[in-house]
């Protein structure tokens, strides 16, 4: 009861505003399932203590796969898989064997077309279980649900019965990851990924590129190490396949292009020198495009291209600058983007285009082809709505898609305050507007960004697009721990609980939330001290939220058949961070406060006596400054284990930099006060604060 109150409360406050009411009960007689099914009816449970044999009666090679899986799957979880007169039957079916027809006559259940493409029926009866799908999307998906029904029971495992209608509310609904500013996840981490996508009902993987695809045309701007090769994206391609996952690149064709036009060889095509956007009025620019999409068309062999096309901010500042002055910056835009669809039409591919530069302009936005598909992005909750991002494009008639985001970026740990939000809102939004698809994004702007860490919102998201309407939070947050990692005793979703409430004080201070930012910059430059003046006071609220979340992260692993442990390796090096962000402020403060108490009052006999005590305690053997050297050293170690467990080592070493150069930075403070111990033993004398790098100490409470 307490459990739920503390996740209720938490949502009731950070989703004020939203659609429906996050605080709203779930449904005690549906089981956890991600997504929840459209239709529900809770039947007896069957035991499968005896374990499960699979049936697959037309041998189809793709129902086949699905019950491979599925085998996979329940083996996993602890169900045997043979076969036994005693086993439960597992029937994967096309609604057109006899089989499936004399079920579904027999249960008065209809496949609606609505149901066709990815729908499935799954009934539960005596001793079978049957999963039926008019395609071999559809016998997947229902044998993904019939795998989260598996349960925990106490002679052994149990099957929850049910009979269900379920089908798409989106037809596209996938995630869109940065694979351009940092982490290059291995070939084994992305099949991780499509499996878990799929198994959630995800039928997009939309990586991002920049400079990090290879091409054989252009190999200039994609470093050895840290880029996916045409073999690694003809592996990635048959792998999904199997899963029903659509691979979508996009390589960015007009901004974001750094990394590609520092090269000298393209230096000609950028807007300005060594800037982002390529200079639509050159003729190589259309080359390189060309060159680069011929190449992914073929590696690539899905319907949709994405060109990417956002944030466009130095456009007209540089060679356009005359055109854009003549003719406007949106028609600039959108004449180039025009061309861009003339150009690639002879690959016959649908283009995916951000939204957020032509909205600007929505007069004219009927100019553009309208077979483009317009992905319109917006990553807050909006208690305004969301119409401004998709209006100007549902009244000129062409397709949307959105795209919320798991707000990960410049974070130590995502803020799911804000992207449960903004999911819950923007995807409902687009479904009301008739958006067909959906791109959850996660962007690595710092560099620092963990995949794993993000799984929280990218499974919100693949929930809120798969059922209709406006998904419930409350729902999802009781179904995350038991379905994500099988945990029952409620322990790891009071912890992501726990992480939110850390951001939400912080935002309360003012600080936004547990930005990279914070976790390091120095405390005591200018920069530094005026996010103290504000960290201080809520440092105690948020170091035992996230000490809070150590500890049920701690209980949770007590069970051994956890599921996707690595994320909670993930989340636990997230709430380590969080801490350690605030107990920095913490102790500088109070090394500042100490030795400024000392320098004052050292010809005080009262203080005096005990000067030497209190400067070990800021550097000694347990001394704050080492608390402080040894605190970044050991996140430096366990961020390596975890960014190794998806990314290449490629880039890890820049942000180790970063650690080494916090950890050498309390290092050199803390000789410094061994120094000024050595002068008082020798001198009685103690140097000015200033001469060992301490600035004044604020009057403010260290939050202790």
């Amino acid at each position: 009861m307490i459990r739920s109150f503390v996740i209720c409360a938490l949502n009731l406050f950070v989703f004020a505003g939203c659609v429906v009411p996050a605080c709203a009960q779930p449904d005690s007689t549906r089981p956890a399932l991600i997504p929840q099914p459209r239709q529900f009816t809770s039947r007896s449970s069957i035991s499968l203590a005896h374990g499960v044999r699979i049936v697959v009666p037309g041998r189809n090679a793709d129902d086949s796969f699905a019950a491979k899986n599925l085998a996979t799957e329940l083996e996993q979880r602890g169900v045997a898989v043979r076969k036994s007169k005693s086993s439960v039957s597992v029937w994967l079916l096309r609604d057109t064997s006899a089989v499936a027809r004399r079920v579904m006559r027999r249960e008065k259940m209809q496949f609606d077309p609505a149901m066709q493409a990815e729908g499935y029926l799954l009934i539960t009866e005596g001793r079978s279980a049957y999963v039926i799908g008019h395609t071999a999307t559809g016998v997947f998906y229902g044998a993904q649900t019939l795998a989260q029904l598996e349960q925990p029971g106490g002679r052994g495992p149990i099957l929850t019965g049910a009979a269900i209608r379920d089908w798409p509310a989106m037809r596209w609904r996938g995630v869109h990851d940065d694979l351009s500013r940092g982490p290059v996840p291995t070939l084994a981490f992305q099949e991780q990924q499509i499996r878990a996508f799929a198994a959630y009902k995800m039928n997009v993987y939309s990586p991002y590129f920049e400079n990090t695809m290879q091409y054989k045309s252009n190999p200039l701007p994609s470093l050895p190490g840290g880029s996916l090769s045409p073999a690694d994206a003809k592996a990635l391609v048959e792998y999904a396949r199997q899963y029903h996952v659509t691979i979508i690149p996009e390589q960015e064709a007009f901004g974001h292009l750094h990394k590609v036009l520092t090269w000298q060889k393209y230096a000609p095509l950028a807007e300005i020198p060594n800037g982002t956007v390529l200079a639509p009025g050159q003729p190589g620019s259309m080359k390189l495009i060309t060159q680069w999409f011929d190449e992914l068309a073929g590696e690539y062999p899905g319907p949709f291209l994405h060109i990417g096309a956002d944030e466009t901010f130095e456009l007209g500042q540089g060679q356009t600058a005359a055109e854009v002055k003549q003719r406007g910056l949106g028609a600039v835009y959108i004449d180039f983007l025009t061309r861009i669809h003339g150009a690639l039409a002879p690959l016959h591919r649908r283009l995916l285009f951000w939204g957020d530069v032509a909205m600007s302009s929505p007069d004219l936005v009927p100019r553009l082809p309208h077979d483009m598909i317009a992905v319109a992005w917006h990553y807050e909750p909006s208690e305004k709505g969301y119409d401004r991002w998709l209006d100007p494009y549902t009244k000129s008639g062409m397709e949307t898609w959105v795209s919320p985001g798991v707000n990960n970026w410049n974070r130590v740990w995502p803020n799911f305050n804000l992207a449960l939000g903004n999911i819950q809102g923007f995807v409902a939004a687009g479904q009301k507007a008739g958006s067909t698809g959906m791109l959850n994004t996660i962007w690595n702007d710092d560099g620092e960004g963990l995949f794993a860490q993000d799984w929280y919102a990218v499974l919100f998201g693949a929930a809120a697009a798969w059922q209709p309407g406006t998904s419930d939070v409350a729902r999802f947050q009781s179904d995350f721990g038991p379905v994500f990692h099988g945990d029952r005793s409620g322990d790891i979703d009071e912890a992501q609980a726990a992480l939110m409430a850390a951001h939400q004080a912080l935002a309360h201070a003012g600080l936004g939330d547990a930005q990279d930012a914070w976790f390091w910059v120095d405390p005591w430059s200018q920069r530094g001290q005026e996010v103290s003046a504000k960290m201080l006071p809520v440092a105690a609220e948020v170091r035992l939220d996230a000490e809070r979340a150590l500890t049920l992260i701690a209980q949770a692993r007590a069970d051994k058949n956890l599921r996707n442990v690595e994320a909670l390796d993930a989340m636990e090096m997230g709430a380590r961070r969080i801490d350690f962000l605030v107990f920095k402020f913490q102790a500088a403060n109070q090394i500042m406060s100490a030795y400024q108490r000392m320098y004052s009052g050292q010809h005080d006999p009262a203080v005096a006596a005990h000067v030497s005590r209190d400067l070990w305690n800021l550097s000694g053997v347990n001394g704050l400054c080492e608390d402080l050297s040894q605190g970044y050293e050991y996140l430096r170690t366990r961020y390596s284990d975890v960014w190794l467990a998806e990314n290449r080592p490629y880039w890890l070493g820049n942000v180790n930099a970063r650690y080494q150069a916090a950890t050498q930075l309390w290092m050199k403070r803390a000789n410094g006060l061994s120094a000024a111990r050595d002068q008082w033993r020798e001198h009685h004398t103690l140097p000015s604060p200033e001469q060992i790098d301490i600035p004044p100490a604020p009057s403010v409470k260290d939050g202790h």
